[in-house]
Formats: structure tokens, sequence, C-alpha cells
């Protein structure tokens, strides 16, 4: 036994990771106070389909470190949390079984939102990075963060693709509609929209799209009841095959966070070699 493990009580029911297969929850913590942050590992601790966790918007105070550590006490005994270097969220990935490998991004802008990580799935390395954009901001910097963020990533984006030749996952909290989002918000710019196709731009699949190519999906709700698409994942797809891409609104139902999970399944295809 891991001597790090004793020190955890273990947890109530136990889950076994798949072996060949991906299976992805993606979650907006909404910055949550220590008992709300250990209730969202509880549920997460609970879910089939959580074998590995993207977490956005997880506080830099007592109520992210609470949930890294409950993480833990849930069966999540590999964490990668970045710290910030000034007070700011960040982004946490965790895995059940399969050790996670911090990998550098390029990513020159609150990179503390931005953490990658290579794992083996199936005996196949794979590569995961987590991204929470900045919302738009307050007046007196209204879109600073937010546009200088979306630009590094979409800088960032081909070198994290380039010279990799296994299955690339990228997933989180974007901020940001697709074009032709339902309902169409006016509030949304053409650099908003831009910062959605580079991900398509550079090769990489809307999962969600590409199992539901005609439901809106909304996965946070504004204060009049109107659905936005925020949290997205996006994939290559020739080298995962995609079985499951749904919002999952437990969370939301329950009171652990104003977001949907996100809930992926994809079995990790062997790789395709070139004639």
């Amino acid at each position: 036994m891991n001597p790090q493990q004793s020190l955890f009580p273990s947890p109530t029911t136990a889950i076994l990771a798949a072996t060949a297969e991906l299976r992805l929850v993606t979650f907006n913590a909404q910055h949550a106070a220590p008992d709300r942050a250990r209730r969202q590992a509880a549920w997460l601790g609970q879910q089939t389909d959580a074998d590995v966790v993207v977490l956005t918007e997880v506080g830099h105070g007592p109520g992210g470190h609470a949930l890294v550590d409950a993480l833990a006490q849930h069966g999540y005994t590999h964490v990668h949390a970045p710290r910030p270097d000034v007070p700011d969220y960040r982004t946490v990935i965790a895995s059940r079984s399969a050790p996670l490998e911090p990998v550098p991004t390029g990513i020159d802008v609150l990179a503390h939102r931005a953490p990658a990580v290579d794992l083996r799935i199936g005996g196949q390395r794979l590569r995961l990075v987590g991204l929470y954009v900045p919302s738009r901001g307050p007046a007196t910097r209204r879109n600073e963060n937010k546009r200088a963020f979306q630009h590094a990533v979409t800088r960032a984006l081909p070198g994290v693709l380039a010279g990799f030749d296994g299955p690339v996952v990228v997933t989180g909290d974007l901020n940001v509609v697709e074009p032709g989002h339902v309902p169409h918000y006016p509030v949304f710019g053409r650099w908003e929209y831009d910062f959605y196709r580079s991900f398509t731009d550079t090769g990489l699949t809307d999962a969600y799209r590409t199992l539901h190519p005609a439901t809106p999906g909304h996965s946070w709700y504004g204060r009049g009841g109107n659905g936005y698409r925020f949290d997205h994942t996006f994939l290559t797809h020739d080298r995962l095959d995609l079985t499951r891409c749904d919002y999952v609104h437990a969370p939301r139902h329950e009171g652990l966070s104003d977001h949907a999970a996100m809930a992926v399944a994809a079995v990790v295809a062997p790789r395709r070699l070139q004639p």
C-alpha cells in the first residue's frame, strides 16, 4: 500500500477504472467553500463515469484546498493542482488509477488555469488539457484577462498537438458559446466565436456536437432561465471512439454548482499507421 493512501479513509464504494476507455467528467466547482467542496468530491467519487476529472473554477483558499484533499479521500489517488502565483481560480486534474505526468503547454497567461497531463489509457499515452477561461470581468477590466488568456491558448494549441501521436482531449469551462448557439446572444463578439473555432481549426472535434448535432445542450443558466453551453470537450476524433458526451444536471439540482457536469466516454483506438 502506498503510505500516503493510508492517511485517507477508503471511499464508501470502490469504483474500478476502465482499462481501455477514457471516462472523463468535467465539472465547474464554482469556487466552493470547504463544506460544499467536500460534497462535490463525494459526488464525483460516486460517479462510474468519472475515472478522470477536470475541475474548473477551483478557489485558491480553504475551499480549493479542501476539494483537493477530499478528492484523495474519494479514490482520486493522482492529483495535479497547480498553484497560482497570485490569488486566482485554477484548474485541477485528478485520476482514480492512471498516474498523471504534467506536461508544458506554452500557455504563458494564467497558466494555472490551463494544466496539461499525459496519462495512459489501455496502454496508450493520452494528452489531457483542462481549461478555465476568465469571465468577462469587471467594468474596469472588461474582457482584458479573457482576451489575453484566449489568445495565449490559441497560440499554444498547435504546439500541444504537434509531435504527439496519441489522442488529445481539451476540456473545461470556456466561457464562450459556439457559433449558431441556440438561443443567440448578441453579447458575444466575433473574437469569442473565433476562440471556439480555434479548436476545430487545429483538427479537434466538438465531442458534444458529434453525438448531438441538433440538441442545443446547455450547461449554465442565467437568472432569467436562459441557457448557455459554456462547458466543452474537444478531442482528436480519429484516435478516440467516442461513445458518450452528455451534460449531467444533478450537481445543479443538488446545489453543488451552478454548472452541469459534462460526462465523456471514449474508447482509445489503436494507433492508425499510415500506409
